[in-house]
């Protein structure tokens, strides 16, 4: 009897998976796995927009980024997916279409934030918005759009370990075609029959991005970085976990010498922030640095206004540089009127003096004129005088 109960107790500690991740709206499919990343997608740019507006950058800047970071960013994780996993497409028995077929799961990370990465670079080099300080002030945001993203394997019963007995194990259901009643794990419904109980990988990944992300505001608060060495900090952490949940899956992966390829991704992208963040630049930019310019922004898609947005402002800072010559040469005629002044003051007060001595000159020889004429004062009276 006690054994039934130990028995009963580790069943009821077990994880269960969703019975389903997709619902019919009518003739469209609610799909779990897209909603956790438009989510995540959605936390990401606001609280990336608010750390960029702390660090003294201008409002509006990181939606405008992520409008073309995010596209670039989910066709870069399906070419990575598709390139490392190319035997479930490509083949004898494959339909190469299902490349292209993204809610059904399969992003690569790596693809993504690489891609994401020249995405985000078109869009700074368009607004004029410094790339390292804009990933330094998204990096935490991006790394819980992660976690949130997570979620979205967990509808889809994916990226899940080995078997085990842990209690925190993840039953993993079977999923019927509701309609033709034929196996559908990533679409069906869940008939509540227990196919295995395995380690769930990706919570162990989503609950160390979270880590991470608590990790990566505290040493922001603490040391101001910049330059793009947060960002580099968010690469390295998320990498190193990944390195070891990679390593306790056992579905079905390319390997390269003899290495899960995720597994060898990570150690060499590990390799690469370290070197980044102990490279770049101390420090953190001045806020003032941020600011591409109050002028409205036209939407990405708007190319025409963008290269009159361009073009206009080319032309302030002309006049810019121009009003700042200007104010300079003003500076350096004030300095010479300062200088000039007392030299003048001088010369003013001698010509009035000499003035005054004309003046006074001219009442003497007047009064002479006077005493000629009268013919009267006397020698004595002269001496007096």
């Amino acid at each position: 009897m006690r054994c039934n109960v130990v028995a009963v107790n580790s069943v009821l500690a077990y994880i269960p998976s969703p019975p389903q991740g997709v619902w019919q709206l009518g003739p469209f499919p609610l799909r779990a796995y897209a909603l956790c990343i438009i989510l995540g997608i959605i936390v990401a740019i606001w609280w990336g927009e608010r750390r960029w507006q702390q660090r003294g950058g201008q409002a509006g800047a990181v939606l405008d980024v992520a409008m073309f970071a995010v596209p670039f960013g989910l066709v870069g994780g399906r070419i990575y997916h598709v390139a490392t996993d190319w035997h479930k497409y490509f083949g004898p028995d494959k339909n190469p279409v299902e490349a292209l077929y993204i809610w059904q799961g399969g992003l690569g990370i790596w693809g993504a934030v690489f891609f994401g990465g020249i995405g985000a670079w078109i869009a700074c080099r368009i607004y004029k918005i410094p790339l390292p300080a804009l990933g330094d002030a998204i990096a935490p945001a991006v790394l819980l759009a992660q976690a949130i993203g997570r979620l979205g394997n967990y509808f889809n019963q994916e990226l899940y370990g080995r078997t085990t007995e842990v209690p925190w194990g993840l039953e993993i259901y079977a999923r019927y075609d509701t309609e033709t009643g034929a196996r559908d794990m990533m679409n069906g419904v869940s008939t509540g029959q227990v196919l295995e109980v395995v380690h769930p990988t990706f919570l162990y990944e989503m609950i160390w991005n979270v880590l991470v992300v608590v990790l990566l505001v505290q040493i922001d608060k603490r040391y101001r970085i910049g330059h793009g060495r947060l960002f580099a900090l968010y690469v390295a952490g998320y990498s190193f976990g990944r390195f070891f949940v990679e390593l306790m899956r056992s579905d079905e992966a390319t390997h390269v010498l003899g290495i899960r390829v995720n597994s060898f991704t990570s150690a060499l992208v590990f390799l690469g922030a370290m070197a980044y963040f102990a490279l770049a630049t101390k420090g953190r930019e001045d806020p003032a640095l941020l600011q591409p310019g109050a002028a409205p922004r036209p939407w990405p898609w708007q190319l025409s206004k963008l290269r009159a947005l361009g073009a206009a402002e080319n032309a302030d800072g002309g006049q810019v540089d121009l009003a700042k010559k200007s104010d300079s040469g003003a500076r350096d005629n004030d300095s010479a009127v300062t200088t000039t002044e007392p030299a003048a003051d001088a010369a003013a007060t001698g010509e009035e003096s000499a003035t005054e001595a004309d003046e006074a000159g001219a009442t003497g020889e007047e009064s002479a004129t006077e005493v000629d004429e009268a013919g009267e004062p006397t020698k004595s009276d002269a001496k007096k005088a």
